[in-house]
């Protein structure tokens, strides 16, 4: 029996990463959307699939073939620092009684 355990990620929507595995290697988009459950995250042009839509005339949806996002691994992909121009780790500090998201390398804050 599969357990639905919520994993702890360090991404958040609306960070830019880049991928470091897989067919886009090296490709770079925002995050859209994470599942925790299931460890994975849907990233803007990234890991397009093609998908057979049937038409629906009452919703005024045209039926084809539309190339849409498909969720991709969380540790397929890493966030982009760009200072150092390059895939990075996250770690956090405390400032002033925050805790603060930084790059691993340069100890640079994350801006979201």
């Amino acid at each position: 029996m599969k357990k639905n355990i919520e994993t702890i990620t360090k991404l958040r929507t609306g960070d830019e990463v880049v991928v470091i595995t897989g067919k886009d290697i090296g490709k770079k988009g925002t995050l859209k959307k994470i599942s925790k459950f299931n460890n994975k995250a849907v990233v803007n042009g990234i890991n397009m699939v093609k998908k057979h839509t049937k038409p629906n005339p009452q919703l005024g949806v045209t039926g084809g073939i539309v190339e849409q996002e498909a969720a991709i691994a969380l540790s397929n992909i890493a966030i982009w620092n760009p200072k150092k121009k390059k895939a990075d780790r996250i770690s956090f500090q405390v400032e002033n009684d925050k805790k603060v998201r930084v790059f691993t390398s340069d100890k640079s804050e994350i801006k979201s």
